[in-house]
């Protein structure tokens, strides 16, 4: 990986500090530089998932989180369609329905992650759990507080069963969200894309900032690593993400079978 996309690691005991994090940073690329190197990319994905598919000996499970409008579904859209769809696919978590209330928080989340030779993406996660829960105070302390180990330990279970775990939290600022939001609410065929709700979290900007920095901090992993992906600037979001892709993929070191 370019040492360019390297600084966008949180290393294990580190906190990000959001706050601190500028969410429009593109380093010295262009849109136009960039966007040529993502489609140079994105072959070569497809060529890596071809032998992660033949090899069958390990998965690649993708989590994205990120506040409303934060390009979660752009990722998929833009980056995702590298892949081999016959083995690729997208869960995006909402509300816990009554059935998976009913179990462990973990329960729903282990359920659909990757099998060997599959890519997964999360759209949210197991870690709404630890941010939305924590934030809007479904959850004591006592109880959330607890999940942070929890997620760690599921985490090292899926790795030491051959799964690559990527976590990238996409990070913009709050005036992008407000524009991109607006955005929505003009266009006719984004308004299912709008909820009320999201005006509710952006007055909770401050309190979800402190639970992502509390989330990474404890659960950034030599194994299960976190990145912070600045994401006002969509081309800059999805070549990073896509970068750290590559380089973390060639790093399984694949063989074509005999």
């Amino acid at each position: 990986m370019q040492k360019d996309f390297e600084r966008h690691l949180i290393r294990p005991g580190e906190t990000p500090r959001l706050a601190e994090v500028d969410p429009a940073d593109t380093g010295d690329w262009t849109k136009k530089a960039a966007r040529k190197r993502l489609e140079e990319i994105k072959e070569q994905l497809h060529s890596l998932h071809e032998l992660l598919l033949a090899e069958r000996k390990h998965g690649v499970l993708i989590v994205l989180q990120g506040l409303d409008a934060s390009g979660k579904d752009g990722v998929i859209k833009h980056v995702a369609d590298a892949f081999n769809h016959i083995a690729c696919y997208a869960t995006a978590f909402k509300v816990p329905t009554k059935a998976e209330l009913a179990h462990d928080f973990l329960w729903r989340v282990h359920a659909v992650t990757p099998g060997r030779g599959e890519v997964a993406l999360f759209n949210r996660s197991h870690y709404e759990d630890v941010l939305v829960q924590r934030v809007d105070n479904i959850v004591p302390e006592s109880v959330w507080s607890k999940r942070y180990d929890a997620i760690n330990n599921f985490e090292q279970l899926l790795v030491d069963n051959g799964i690559l775990v990527l976590k990238f939290m996409l990070h913009i600022s709050p005036d992008e969200q407000a524009e991109r939001m607006d955005s929505r609410l003009a266009d006719a065929t984004k308004h299912w894309k709008f909820r009320v709700d999201d005006l509710a979290t952006r007055n909770k900007w401050d309190a979800y900032m402190a639970a992502y920095d509390d989330a990474i901090h404890r659960c950034s992993t030599p194994y299960a690593p976190w990145y912070v992906i600045p994401a006002d600037k969509k081309w800059y979001r999805n070549l990073a993400i896509a970068e750290v892709l590559l380089a973390k993929m060639r790093g399984l070191e694949m063989r074509w079978p005999p």
